[in-house]
């Protein structure tokens, strides 16, 4: 009996001890060991921070970033256990996710994608860099790797913080608000901070009350990018944002418009007029649609340009015969997380990968029929996806022309660039240190304008392909204004295109003569090319539309004279694998031009030489055929 009481007890004590110990794990901050496929993070979690106590009921948090489940201190930091203001936000981040505060924010949690990010091409810059230290001849080729933030201030570094530098993930966000036209950087939240409607009207409340009414609703920190997040950085230099909404840029002023409904101006006051927008942004498609987080944050491998790091291509959806897929079962961390946040339900399903490194597509499927279909993430459309057409897949005449090459509708281009240094400009600013100074380089443009793309030669490791190309640097550069010398007195002339994605993709192609009879497209520049017949002899003619440069003697918007040899000691290319059409190819390309002044597309002789190749038809010419006389 008495061995029975005094069990009694100890149960008794053991209950009131675990009430304790459940009371003081309620009472105060407690440990949440949060583990992932890719690793394990500890997070103070804590359901009575002292935050909590001025910061009641607010609302607008993603599901996975709720306080509730990982606490206010875990992205802001801070002292959560004083309730003294000044103490409790001692050592606070007011905006966290910068790149100079990530590894103690976000960084906790995701530690592999911080790693990715940090040696991405978006914060390194290391092209841009690259590129512009070439042209200004401070680096002998155009692949060295950099990190924009290591510049220094050498005439290439000072023009990249003065025009450049603006434009990478390291730059800080440092005032409260949404993402918009221009903003630039914010590391984490460039791509992932949202703001409800609530959460901007109460941060306005907040301000407009000097910071005493405190808001409710917070903004939102979440996998759902838009366009806006991409726009800032992406509407410039080769404009790819703008483009795949139908911009092109102008060189005119507000109050200089006239025809109001085909213009519109951006947040920076840049003015655009509309031409024809890119076929998927009419469908609703976003960028990240196509370009998901294994592109956009990196794989964790160093890149010299951006092309290299883009791994996504049009037959990854418009396949040939039959896509690549995985099963879900085969996602990565990384994909079944998005997989998860995005509320996808097709787990039963085949998902297609990205042919040059099988990284899924998880807003795609194929389904028991075996036709395949994107979730537009931007609404959840479904649309389906179609296979290459039949022109594409049995043309055995154009297997190394890129997709981009036949279905840009046009990309913009700008020539007459000059860039000279202002020593006295008591207004420059510092994109990369965010200070005053004095003295800027100052670029001057003379035309802004849009054609359809011309074609260069990419020649690597992985092969031989036409690209589309634009004049991406046709440029002087007054070294000398910024070593005090006179102005004009050391001048530097550079005529180099540049390989081009233009993101004004069409369903229709363009036609055969206007790659292989248009001087834009071979590289000649604008003007006027015809094939003129005289007394049985066909002669190539060109009257350019602009005057010749006085520097090389070739006409302002031109990449290479007109049918002649391409002097290779001229850098005439941003990158050293991408050249332009050499003359034995012009003339190729020129034959088949000769063809189409009698032959039209759809022709039976041109349908045959596409299916057998230009030689074969070349045996059975007729007699009434004139070609150029040196093909």
């Amino acid at each position: 009996m008495e061995n029975k009481k005094y069990l009694n007890g100890i149960l008794a004590l053991v209950l009131i001890l675990f009430a304790v110990l459940f009371y003081v794990r309620n009472k105060h901050s407690f440990n949440a060991n949060i583990s992932y496929e890719n690793g394990s993070t500890n997070i103070n979690v804590s359901n009575s921070e002292s935050c909590l106590q001025c910061h009641q009921n607010t609302k607008g948090y993603s599901n996975y970033h709720n306080p509730e489940l990982i606490g206010c201190a875990s992205c802001h930091l801070g002292n959560i256990l004083s309730f003294n203001k000044d103490e409790a936000h001692r050592g606070m981040i007011l905006i966290p996710g910068n790149l100079s505060d990530a590894k103690e924010t976000c960084g906790k949690c995701h530690p592999n994608e911080l790693d990715k990010i940090n040696t991405s091409l978006m914060t390194t810059n290391s092209g841009i860099v690259a590129v512009d230290k070439f042209i200004f001849g401070e680096a002998n080729h155009q692949n060295y790797h950099y990190h924009i933030k290591d510049i220094k201030n050498s005439a290439a570094d000072k023009h990249l913080r003065d025009l450049c530098a603006n434009c990478h993930l390291g730059a800080k966000k440092t005032t409260y608000g949404e993402i918009n036209q221009l903003s630039r950087g914010g590391g984490c939240n460039a791509c992932h901070l949202n703001y409800s409607q609530e959460a901007k009207e109460e941060l306005n409340k907040y301000l407009a009350s000097n910071k005493k009414i405190l808001p409710s609703f917070h903004p939102s920190t979440d996998i759902f990018v838009n366009d806006t997040h991409c726009f800032g950085c992406h509407s410039r230099s080769s404009r790819i944002s703008t483009n795949y909404m139908g911009l092109q840029e102008t060189l005119l002023n507000e109050d200089e418009i006239k025809d109001k409904s085909n213009h519109i101006v951006l947040e920076d006051k840049r003015v655009y007029k509309y031409l024809e927008e890119d076929v998927h942004h009419t469908k609703g498609l976003l960028c990240i649609d196509c370009h998901s987080s294994h592109e956009v944050m990196g794989d964790g491998k160093q890149y010299q340009h951006a092309e290299q790091a883009v791994k996504i291509q049009c037959v990854d959806c418009h396949y040939k015969e039959t896509p690549n897929t995985i099963p879900y079962d085969s996602l990565d961390t990384e994909s079944r997380l998005v997989f998860l946040h995005r509320d996808y339900k097709h787990t039963d399903k085949q998902i297609l990968v990205a042919k040059k490194d099988n990284h899924p597509l998880v807003n795609t499927y194929v389904d028991s029929l075996g036709k395949a279909f994107l979730i537009g993430k931007k609404d959840g459309t479904r649309h389906t996806l179609r296979k290459q057409s039949v022109v594409c897949s049995r043309d055995h005449a154009h297997k190394n022309v890129s997709c981009a090459s036949c279905h840009s509708s046009w990309t913009s281009k700008c020539i007459g660039c000059h860039n000279q240094f202002d020593k006295d400009e008591p207004k420059g600013f510092d994109l990369l240190d965010k200070m005053d100074v004095k003295g800027q380089w100052k670029e001057y443009v003379a035309e802004f304008s849009s054609s359809q793309p011309a074609m260069g030669v990419r020649e690597n490791d992985d092969g031989r392909t036409v690209e589309p190309a634009i004049p991406g640097m046709i440029l002087t550069i007054d070294e000398g204004s910024y070593s005090n010398k006179k102005i004009g007195e050391d001048v530097s002339f550079h005529r180099l295109y540049a390989p081009n994605s233009p993101h004004t993709t069409t369903k229709n192609v363009r036609d055969c003569k206007s790659c292989h009879s248009s001087a834009v497209s071979l590289g000649y520049g604008s003007g006027d090319l015809v094939y003129d017949i005289k007394n049985n002899i066909g002669t190539w003619v060109f009257t350019p539309e602009y005057a010749l440069n006085n520097h090389d003697n070739l006409p302002e918007d031109a990449w290479i004279p007109f049918l002649k040899d391409v002097n290779k000691n001229v850098v005439n290319s941003t990158r050293s694998d991408f050249r332009p059409f050499t003359l034995k190819e012009q003339k190729r390309l020129l034959l088949v031009g000769a063809c189409l002044q009698c032959h039209k597309d759809n022709s039976k002789v041109m349908s045959q030489s596409l299916e057998f190749g230009l030689n074969a038809v070349l045996k059975n010419i007729s007699n009434d055929c004139i070609l150029p006389n040196d093909y």
